[in-house]
């Protein structure tokens, strides 16, 4: 099977999901000051204004698998894709705290929705020998959106705004937003869902326009992971002959957020203004943050179908860790700050090139065909609850305890992990989704 001009620009669309998943999470962190000042918000109501979108992402999450079964994955990205523009008109003519708070849990339920439909429906089309690297496509829309988002708030923050620049940095994401829902219309529906269907002959079309070389083989063996499972296409998720494939998702999910990646994102001009940067000093380090995650998860999207995704994971989880101990150090010595943005690109690199390549990918591989959707929401919902759980506590564990010590919780985490990973994780790599499930799933 090549990679045929349908197949790509499948992929490519449903990959722009990421890069607005990106923006909207990203684009927070050029407005906490400015937000603070206006509403006069304390460290605990300035967590709930950055969390508000993260509880968004946990319902997006949790619910995204019943439009996604019911409706098709690509018809419920659409849905998604409006969402995302109406939060971000909605937050930048925002009245009042309470209406911005209520587009940022908007714009969070078309996160969570397309962090698990559109690496669900890119692993439904694309073959196993790329299926790495094409769903890691959607972290690296991903982590260009953060690029964006914070390339956007420098560039905002040169034109001297004033009262108005937060709005502009909210704002922008619209233009994305629109494209996004208008490209949807241009790529066809999962195969794999349209089999789930009894849509045969739809499946089929697909799988021709897609470039499958035996398309009556493929259809074949889809048809057969659909039915294997007691002979029915739709199942309950929580059985203990998926024991396996829960563990890894809820693990993969908690570990990616217990090493602080989204709330040193969030925070990172809080972060820089702690250790003595400027305003406009902070965004362009975050610039610079923001092209490190790109660079790295480019690598990560070469090596992740060549390495497998358990060597990646542990390579990540040693770096990240003794990178996070050194930002703890710097906060609790007050010494080398300017050891900081070093460190910072340090765990940014070997994060991106590790788990946050590898999740997205990995979710969509561990579930068989009948619990897919619900699975894959399960573990993008574990991934939002701890987001939305660390973000919030972020400011408030800085005002009671210390700067390092969030650090240094999440350099213990990312050294658990490393154990965790060591321990219980199969590798994925160069496997179809249909031997995926006679391998992962017991009995």
């Amino acid at each position: 099977m090549k990679l045929n001009a349908a197949l790509a620009r499948s992929t490519v669309v449903a990959a722009l999901g990421g890069l607005l998943f990106g923006f909207d999470t990203a684009v927070i962190s050029g407005t906490t000051s400015a937000l603070t000042a206006l509403y006069n918000l304390s460290p605990a109501l300035l967590g709930v204004t950055v969390a508000s979108a993260l509880l968004g992402t946990v319902f997006g999450a949790m619910l995204a698998g019943f439009p996604g079964e019911r409706y098709g994955r690509r018809d419920s990205l659409r849905i998604m894709g409006i969402l995302y523009l109406v939060s971000a008109l909605g937050c930048a003519w925002a009245w009042n705290w309470d209406s911005l708070v209520a587009f940022r849990f908007v714009g969070g339920l078309g996160i969570g929705g397309s962090s698990v439909l559109g690496p669900m429906y890119i692993a439904e089309i694309a073959p196993a020998k790329w299926r790495g690297r094409l769903v890691g496509l959607f972290q690296f829309n991903v982590v260009f959106g953060i690029l964006l988002a914070y390339f956007s708030n420098y560039v905002i923050s040169l034109m001297r705004l004033g009262a108005a620049e937060w709005r502009w940095d909210f704002g922008v994401a619209a233009l994305p937003a629109a494209l996004f829902f208008g490209l949807l219309f241009s790529i066809p529906r999962s195969p794999r869902w349209l089999v789930k269907k009894g849509r045969l002959p739809e499946a089929r079309a697909v799988l021709q326009q897609i470039g499958e070389r035996d398309v009556e083989t493929a259809l074949s063996d889809i048809e057969g992971s659909v039915d294997a499972l007691h002979g029915h296409a739709e199942e309950p998720l929580f059985q203990a002959k998926f024991k396996l494939p829960i563990f890894l998702a809820v693990t993969i999910g908690m570990f990616n957020q217990l090493a602080g990646i989204n709330a040193i994102l969030y925070y990172l001009n809080d972060i820089f203004a702690a250790a003595g940067f400027t305003k406009v000093s902070s965004d362009l380090q975050a610039v610079a943050i923001g092209f490190t995650n790109l660079i790295f998860t480019m690598i990560a999207m070469t090596m992740i179908d060549r390495l497998g995704r358990k060597k990646l994971l542990l390579t990540g989880a040693l770096g990240c860790a003794i990178c996070l101990a050194g930002v703890a150090l710097v906060f609790a010595s007050g010494a080398h700050e300017n050891l900081l943005v070093w460190l910072l690109i340090g765990f940014i690199a070997f994060f991106a090139f590790s788990q946050g390549a590898v999740i997205w990918v990995y979710l969509g591989e561990v579930f068989p065909t009948s619990v897919r959707a619900h699975g894959q929401s399960l573990g993008s919902f574990t991934h939002w609850v701890m987001n939305a759980a660390i973000t919030f506590a972020f400011p408030v564990v800085v005002a009671h305890y210390s700067k390092a010590a969030p650090f240094v919780f999440f350099a213990v985490m990312t050294a658990l992990q490393f154990v965790v990973v060591l321990a219980a994780y199969p590798e994925t790599k160069g496997v179809s989704l249909e031997d995926l499930q006679k391998k992962l799933v017991a009995g």
